[in-house]
């Protein structure tokens, strides 16, 4: 089975580029530089000379603070490019999974949110994320949508990363305390979406459709904090700062982010047999393997 992955220099596209595949898998990895999914020509092309029996589109705008002003491109590369893989690989009868957002969601919940509720995103970013799914909705049906939530791994840009930068050289790091949500190794997305794969011969009507996936625990960015440097303590980190709580009223940033992103991923459970893991877990292993490299 050949997969090929657009954003192969992404966070979660690296980890499926990097990771062990399982037998008769193979993965075909591009970054924006050989693959860029707002270019109709050079997209069709590619898919049509590897002729893969899955696409996974891990390519998006992320800067969500920068889509604020960068609305053009957050929506060529958000929702025309996934418009454009869709037609694609519904021309060759390519089945594709797009992954997606929690920030499609208003953070208005007060339990868990369901792939089936309605969308209402806050700013320009999970706007352009939530047009990208529907595109991808009206042009393909053989399609998963897989949203998850507050990403970080070892490679790129991430709220793991940066702590331990800020705390190797600050006394006091300000973290907010009233936004809560579901942390998730970008390695663990790569694992889901890798497993999704494997099942694609078997694949019946009822199982297309949207998924999510996020590490196992609601928590707040602050706790999220806290845990990061016990952990890293305990791993040999030499940085010793203090995280004080604040409301995201003492961080203001360009878009408001949804106050309650918690995603329910039952529904992937239940069709695929595919658990969450904890977040706990998760960055230890992930912490492990950065400080190791230092």
């Amino acid at each position: 089975m050949i997969v090929l992955v657009t954003g192969a220099n992404g966070q979660v596209g690296w980890e499926l580029c990097r990771r062990a595949q399982p037998p008769g898998l193979t993965v075909h990895g591009f970054d924006h530089a050989q693959m860029d999914i707002t270019r109709p020509k050079q997209t069709a092309e590619t898919i049509a000379r590897y002729h893969p029996d899955l696409v996974v589109n891990a390519a998006a705008y992320t800067n969500v603070d920068q889509a604020e002003t960068n609305t053009q491109q957050a929506f060529s590369v958000n929702q025309d490019g996934p418009a454009i893989l869709a037609t694609c690989c519904a021309e060759l009868d390519i089945p594709l999974i797009h992954l997606s957002t929690d920030y499609v969601f208003d953070g208005s919940a007060v339990t868990p949110y369901r792939q089936d509720d309605a969308l209402s995103p806050l700013g320009i970013y999970g706007h352009s994320k939530a047009a990208g799914e529907e595109e991808v909705r009206d042009r393909l049906h053989r399609h998963i949508i897989l949203r998850t939530s507050w990403v970080y791994g070892i490679h790129g840009h991430n709220f793991v990363k940066t702590m331990l930068k800020f705390g190797a050289t600050r006394d006091t790091l300000r973290v907010v305390n009233d936004q809560f949500g579901c942390p998730t190794s970008a390695g663990d997305i790569a694992d889901t979406v890798l497993a999704i794969a494997t099942h694609v011969s078997s694949w019946e009507t009822p199982i297309w459709g949207t998924y999510h996936y996020c590490g196992q625990g609601i928590i707040t960015w602050f706790d999220f904090a806290e845990e990061i440097f016990r952990i890293a303590k305990r791993l040999g980190y030499a940085g010793t700062p203090t995280v004080d709580a604040i409301p995201t009223s003492e961080y203001p940033t360009k878009t408001t982010r949804p106050v309650f992103s918690a995603l329910d991923c039952s529904r992937l459970l239940e069709v695929f047999q595919l658990p969450q893991k904890p977040w706990q877990e998760s960055l230890g292993q992930v912490l492990k393997e950065l400080l190791s490299d230092d």
